[in-house]
């Protein structure tokens, strides 16, 4: 993290590439030291060229450094901005020029959202969870997606990535202790046209309903 602060004096000297990377780093030191590992599933279905927006459902803290691991590309992401100054939290949000989301001040979610579409019209890639927040020890369950977090989709016409979260839970949210296998499946994108006719309401419900779909066929599949 010493190298973050440093780098913060000077981040025009440094390339997103680099300091993903970097974040990257630290994620992987933080598995091996932890026992910690993340299976990634159907990253052939990322978008090869511009920007899109990762809708996961959410399990905790782990979500976010589980997305990372497994995405190869530089992406960054958007949390509640009463838990963004948390040390290490903060460095690493910075690290990936993540936003910061008032959750109660809907001026503060419209002017993040339109930074977003224009940021992601350039080719930027965002994780957003649409469920909001998380319970604890949540055993996969995928509580309802909130359908505004599908208008800065909209607004970016950018294709929407479902992506399924197994097990993330059980890193940082639950009573478990030892070695973790958590899993990320990245669905197939849902692309501008197929979308722009609906409803915020029925984006939420498709993407929910993939993910909800493909936590279950893993489970069955583990069972």
């Amino acid at each position: 993290m010493t190298r973050t602060r440093l780098w913060k004096l000077h981040w025009d000297r440094h390339s997103e590439e680099e300091r993903y990377a970097a974040a990257r780093e630290m994620i992987s030191k933080m598995n091996r030291s932890m026992g910690y590992k993340t299976i990634a599933y159907g990253t052939e279905n990322l978008p090869k060229e511009g920007g899109y927006i990762m809708y996961p459902n959410h399990q905790g803290k782990y979500d976010v450094p589980g997305i990372l691991a497994s995405h190869d590309k530089p992406c960054t992401f958007v949390m509640d901005e009463k838990k963004s100054h948390i040390i290490l939290v903060n460095e690493f949000l910075e690290l990936v020029e993540g936003k910061r989301l008032m959750m109660d001040n809907l001026r503060q979610t419209m002017r993040i959202f339109q930074e977003m579409a224009k940021e992601v019209g350039e080719g930027r890639k965002f994780i957003l969870f649409p469920e909001g927040g998380y319970k604890e020890n949540n055993r996969n369950i995928v509580e309802t997606f909130k359908a505004g977090s599908f208008k800065v989709a909209q607004m970016a016409k950018a294709p929407i990535v479902p992506v399924a979260l197994v097990d993330s839970y059980l890193v940082y949210n639950s009573d478990h202790k030892g070695p973790t296998t958590t899993y990320v499946y990245f669905l197939e994108p849902i692309d501008y046209e197929e979308y722009k006719g609906l409803k915020t309401v029925e984006i939420a419900s498709i993407v929910e309903n993939r993910i909800k779909e493909k936590i279950k066929e893993h489970m069955a599949a583990q069972a």
